[in-house]
């Protein structure tokens, strides 16, 4: 605002005693002082406001006012009240270097003159930025050339002294401001993404104020609209209504704005361009999401080849294709391995896997990246229910066997089971399967299997968020093509037989019921949903099989027992 500004409004009280020639000098803050020096509080632009207190006599207004000039302040506001008016000899240094002054009347509070300045400058500079994040998001729409989603956070620190990140989903920073110090660490980080996941699953309305130490931090959504979240009816937006859906949808994938401020007293002004940045940001997103296009392309291509048992010269030219995609440059052909995942909520909703497949991508991302060249060598597919990863591993030398080497379960859930648990509480699971390095299209289905079969060992274990390694396997499922052809049909006879024939001649379909209930981790409430049947027809099915067969399908033995016998007939 200008200095002109200020005499312009009455309920100020302000009286100018000098420098009408440099009214239109911009002010950039305010700041009250009565210290004889205040030099080192001061960066320029500012209206100093003084009750004259370090005035003992006449010589002490020269040196005060020669301090303010050389720290480039805009004016000088004298206080009326200590001395029932301002001395002379402050209107002459004043008016030797050039310097505004005004008079402040005794029955003008100085809160007043700062509340005023403070709301002016601050309202110019909302707006002035507010101008360049809209053609900033022009810039972006039209192509990359508006530098991404950093720019405008370097902005809202220069402009508006907000610091404020961007946070996947996990808490991995995907943008921040430059130089910013401290930065947030990873602990803070996690925790702030597992209040975003907590507060968007339960429909909070944005933004979402928290505080970590003693520093209170908002959270903005990212997702592609300026509004904050919508409570549906209910007050709990993951019950099973398209509202609760469409939260389920996007709660593992939405990115998040981190600003180190209290929203709470913002003006609307100030909220909707916090806003119109999130919308900036969701290009950003929406462009990097476009680029997984033709990734996600191979990696579903080569998965229907590996569960159709295609040819594996065709798996292989498949992957020939894939490799310079998601490894560019390299020289040899790399290894590769799987990575199952599943999101599974509560109420059995199975249709999940795209949003497994967005939590995947993200995961498999190294937790210390900031930038989006480590996604570029992830490819993620998806079925109904579950996300297939194929990552591209560097061969390795001839002295490894690539056992260890790639993607680590527990390491992979180091750095988001904080998050994700806290987010998914009281509604939903993620589990995770990874499998062995293999180096040919040969090894793919096998490491598949290997993958899904790991998954399948997290979700019988307690916990939000869990993972299985190929090293975790029973050796049952390395053993298995080695068993010798009549002591698998021994096996799945004893098994199998008494439940096949009670389905030819009564068509009960036990042994699809006991596929389903096996691979829905033995949930009566995944398996009815995935048969369509009542829960109680699916508990008669079960009595019925573990009657024919006298095993009880509560007990881990009989299930593995169970799974083998499918696995191998």
């Amino acid at each position: 605002m200008r200095l002109r500004a200020l005499l312009d409004t009455d309920a100020l009280g302000l009286k100018l005693l000098g420098g009408e020639d440099e009214l239109d000098r911009t002010v950039r803050g305010v700041m009250t002082t009565d210290l004889r020096d205040p030099s080192r509080y001061l960066s320029g632009g500012e209206l100093v406001l003084t009750g004259l207190a370090w005035r003992r006599d006449a010589a002490d207004s020269e040196p005060f006012v020669r301090l303010l000039v050389q720290a480039q302040v805009a004016a000088l506001a004298a206080g009326e009240a200590e001395l029932g008016s301002v001395p002379e000899d402050l209107v002459v240094a004043c008016a030797r270097h050039r310097l505004p002054l005004f008079a402040v009347h005794e029955s003008v509070a100085f809160a007043t003159i700062t509340e005023h300045v403070v709301r002016q400058v601050s309202g110019e500079r909302a707006g002035d930025l507010a101008a360049v994040v809209d053609r900033h998001r022009r810039m972006m729409t039209s192509g990359p050339a508006g530098g991404g989603p950093d720019v405008v956070l370097d902005l809202l620190g220069s402009d508006l002294d907000l610091r404020a990140w961007v946070l996947s989903p996990t808490g991995r920073q995907v943008a921040g401001p430059k130089d910013a110090e401290p930065a947030l660490t990873a602990g803070v980080r996690a925790e702030l993404a597992a209040e975003h996941l907590a507060a968007t699953r339960t429909g909070r309305r944005a933004p979402h104020r928290v505080t970590v130490g003693s520093t209170t931090y908002s959270l903005f959504p990212v997702r592609g609209r300026g509004q904050p979240p919508v409570t549906p009816p209910g007050g709990r937006a993951l019950q099973a209504t398209g509202a609760g859906r469409d939260v389920r949808e996007t709660v593992l994938s939405d990115w998040l704005l981190v600003v180190e401020a209290d929203a709470g007293d913002w003006a609307e002004e100030r909220l909707d361009l916090l806003y119109g940045v999130t919308q900036l940001i969701a290009v950003e997103r929406d462009r990097r999401d476009a680029a997984r296009t033709v990734r996600r392309r191979l990696a579903q291509e080569v998965l229907e080849l590996v569960q159709t048992g295609a040819a594996p010269a065709e798996i292989a030219a498949r992957l020939r294709v894939a490799a310079p995609v998601l490894l560019p440059g390299l020289g040899a052909a790399p290894h590769w391995q799987v990575v199952v995942a599943r999101v599974e909520w509560e109420d059995g909703d199975e249709q999940t896997g795209r949003v497994a497949q967005t939590l995947l991508e993200e995961m498999l991302v190294d937790p210390h990246a900031t930038g989006p060249e480590q996604s570029d060598r992830i490819a993620v597919a998806h079925t109904g229910e579950e996300a297939v990863a194929l990552v591209p591993l560097p061969a390795v030398s001839s002295e490894h066997d690539g056992s260890e080497a790639g993607v680590l379960a527990e390491t992979l859930l180091e750095s988001v089971r904080e998050p994700l648990s806290a987010g998914l509480d009281g509604d939903g699971r993620v589990t995770l399967g990874v499998s062995a390095a293999v180096h040919s299209a040969e090894g793919l289905r096998g490491a598949l299997e290997e993958a899904r079969h790991a998954r399948r060992v997290a979700a019988a274990r307690p916990g939000r968020v869990c993972a299985a390694g190929h090293q975790e396997l029973a050796s049952h499922v390395l053993l298995l093509p080695f068993v010798p052809d009549d002591v698998r049909r021994a096996f799945t006879a004893r098994l199998l037989d008494p439940l096949r024939d009670y389905d030819r001649r009564h068509r009960a379909e036990l042994i699809p019921t006991l596929e389903a209930f096996l691979d829905s981790d033995g949930s009566w409430t995944r398996c009815a949903n995935r048969l369509h049947l009542h829960v109680n027809t699916l508990r008669y099915r079960v009595g019925r099989i573990e009657q024919l067969t006298g095993r009880d399908l509560s007990r881990l033995e009989d299930k593995l027992d169970f799974f083998l016998a499918l696995r191998m007939s």
